[in-house]
């Protein structure tokens, strides 16, 4: 482990040998004192301390999926990787059908194989034009883009502002079935997610020394929050004391240096030609 971070069981360990008999967070059992600081590492992981992960999936080369890892909370990039070692992004394209259709036995019968009173669903991704292919219920199959001009002398062109990475490919996010869904590049054999992880899912979840303070504010306040026999301004109080703290670790954990600053002063603005 990183020596910045810290494990939570040492944080745990410590805040309950801190604890005084006559203290307001006193006849707290020690599974109370984890679960809050398990809930304390996951809002402030959503925020302040994302630990963004990057791993490489298998793609499903029968239906175009891949499956989202088991720590997932949100996408920040999804790509391929070049020779290069580059990471080269795919697109977002929220039109990629994912739909199901119930499953049937060979009766026609709706199937509920586990008897939870909900039929078995399966992949359907066919169009649903009759009898023809779906791209003929409109008269011009490239009308769905924001821009006419995306395509210049029958190749495909640029768009005027848009970012680089779409000929490799597109990806819809499938929540229900926990997976993403790729379309446009069947070479594709593995890609690259970046995303947002849920550390109080790990094995051994830790928190940044900068959020060590904040996370024993969030446990204590947690802990006199619901308690009837604590006084009204104690609990306004540790309240407090928990913001000020978060403050004080966002304000470390995203502390802007000077030579980002001049970075971001010398960068060229790089846009694509109109067409």
């Amino acid at each position: 482990m990183a020596r910045n971070y810290i494990p939570l069981e040492e944080i745990v360990n410590d805040y309950i040998l801190s604890i005084d008999t006559d203290d307001n967070a006193g006849n707290v059992s020690d599974n109370t004192v984890r679960s809050y600081a398990l809930r304390g590492i996951r809002e402030m992981g959503f925020d302040m301390l994302k630990r963004i992960r990057s791993v490489k999936i298998s793609v499903n080369q029968s239906n175009l999926t891949a499956e989202l890892p088991d720590d997932y909370v949100d996408w920040t990039k999804v790509g391929v990787v070049g020779d290069d070692g580059l990471v080269y992004v795919l697109g977002e394209n929220k039109n990629i059908n994912y739909s199901q259709a119930y499953a049937k036995d060979s009766f026609g019968n709706l199937i509920d194989s586990d008897n939870d009173g909900v039929y078995d669903r399966v992949d359907s991704k066919t169009g649903t034009a009759s009898g023809s292919p779906a791209t003929t219920l409109i008269d011009n199959p490239y009308d769905s883009y924001l821009f006419q001009n995306y395509f210049s002398s029958d190749a495909p062109a640029a768009l005027y502002g848009i970012g680089g990475g779409q000929t490799y490919g597109q990806f819809r996010v499938n929540l229900d079935q926990n997976r993403l869904e790729l379309s446009g590049n069947r070479d594709i054999a593995e890609i690259v997610i970046e995303y947002v992880a849920d550390e109080a899912r790990s094995k051994n979840p830790s928190v940044h020394a900068y959020a060590e303070e904040a996370l024993r504010a969030y446990i204590y306040y947690k802990i006199v929050e619901r308690k009837t026999s604590i006084p009204a301004n104690e609990k306004a109080r540790a309240r407090s004391e928990y913001y000020n703290e978060y403050r004080k670790a966002n304000a470390r954990m995203k502390s802007f240096k000077k030579s980002e600053a001049l970075r971001t002063i010398r960068k060229n603005f790089k846009q694509s030609p109109k067409f």
